[in-house]
């Protein structure tokens, strides 16, 4: 485990731009460093579509590097310029802290905060965006934001991988997985300085919340429980063999004073085994998460599946209630990311690679659901549109 694709193979980190014309789907790619090492949150677009930020966990293969700890640590935040997308760009580039895991764009696509791992700390960074270019960098360690940790492992046991805007644009929620734990922070401007400081309380949650999104409203924040063991030395021990799970986090009421600010964790639900990536429909009604189950084991092992899933599940923003209707298969190695799209009418999940002597229709690429409206909502299978192999996330833009 952890050796690369053979240095033959041609292959490398990349963005795929995928456009709708007249029913034709056509295609564009960049070559952007990024990493599959981190969680399915390593793209993000701003609300107008004209830009993707992609960040780098690892660095790019270097000669001879067989194995991932041959890479070297990654650093960087990309600006992608889409304004063509036949014919996307890099327009800017900025080094953040090392072991960058997640990124999220504010709802004014002015603002891309990024949470970085680096051996001595964890930081939140807010980078300021104009016209496409990027601005001064903000860095504050979680530590000083009053995320502790008291555990002999690197920083203290903390690991931040997921970070996420409200979306008024005032608050960011964090996920310290290792913790169980999500942090909240109130983010201010005064004379062109960023200010964060710690909003309300500490939300325990289920186990190893790996990412996490807010509900449209702003009410609720919601996180996908991996559910892995952390003291395991190995894969067969480390992945799950339960099903994950679901929180439901009620925000406190944004004119609260922090003293005041009190965030709940009121509800969850399970999924399936080994969830990684959560999205919400654009009415907030409906939730899903990607679900590996057991297709990242070799296939001589017990636990092998050559199928993984996703998982739909109801939710009611007037309480807070969320329920599991099923679980969809998906047949492919690795699927992590998804996305909604605009409408809410589709549901897309990206599938790492296919199994040996997959046909197009099942190898690496986007697995595309119609979602079925009505009293019980459904997805029903449309197909697999391929792209390169290493697909990691999705996102859906204008």
């Amino acid at each position: 485990m952890g050796r690369l694709a053979p240095a033959g193979a041609g292959l490398r980190d990349r963005l795929t731009i995928l456009t709708i014309e007249d029913g034709t789907v056509r295609t564009a790619s960049l070559n952007v460093s990024n990493s599959v090492t981190a969680a399915p949150e390593v793209i993000a677009l701003t609300p107008d579509g004209a830009t993707a930020f992609v960040v780098e966990r690892l660095g790019e293969r270097p000669a001879g590097g067989e194995t991932v700890r041959d890479l070297s640590p990654g650093n960087r935040l990309f600006a992608v310029d889409l304004s063509d997308k036949a014919n996307p760009v890099i327009a800017d580039t900025i080094e953040i802290a090392p072991f960058p895991e997640a990124l999220s764009v504010g709802p004014q696509g002015d603002r891309v905060a990024v949470v970085s791992n680096t051996p001595d700390a964890s930081y939140l960074q807010i980078a300021a965006v104009a016209d496409g270019r990027f601005g001064e960098v903000a860095r504050f360690s979680l530590g000083d934001l009053g995320v502790e940790g008291s555990s002999s492992g690197p920083r203290g046991g903390i690991t931040a991988t997921n970070v996420q805007w409200h979306p008024s644009g005032r608050f960011l929620a964090v996920n310290i997985n290792t913790q169980n734990r999500v942090a909240f922070f109130a983010v201010t401007e005064q004379n062109g300085a960023l200010s964060v400081r710690s909003w309300g309380n500490i939300v325990e949650v289920g186990r190893d919340p790996f990412v996490g999104r807010f509900t449209p409203d702003g009410r609720y924040y919601l996180t996908s429980d991996w559910g892995r063991d952390f003291t395991a030395s190995d894969l067969e021990g480390r992945l799950p063999q339960t099903p994950s799970s679901i929180s439901v986090i009620r925000i406190a009421d944004p004119q609260a004073q922090n003293g005041d600010a009190r965030h709940e964790r009121i509800s969850g639900a399970e999924t399936d085994v080994s969830a990684e990536g959560i999205a919400i429909s654009p009415d907030g009604r409906l939730v899903a998460t990607v679900n590996m189950r057991g297709t990242p084991f070799l296939q001589e092992s017990p636990r092998f599946q050559r199928e993984a899933s996703v998982t739909l599940l109801t939710f009611e923003p007037e309480t807070g209630s969320i329920a599991k209707v099923a679980d969809y298969p998906v047949n492919g190695v690795l699927p992590e990311g998804g996305s909604f799209d605009l409408t809410g009418d589709h549901f897309l999940a990206t599938v790492f690679e296919g199994h040996a002597g997959a046909d197009a229709d099942s190898g690496a690429g986007l697995e595309v659901f119609r979602v079925v409206r009505g009293e019980r909502p459904a997805l029903e299978r449309l197909g697999r549109v391929p792209v390169p192999h290493g697909a990691h996330h999705v996102v859906v833009g204008q």
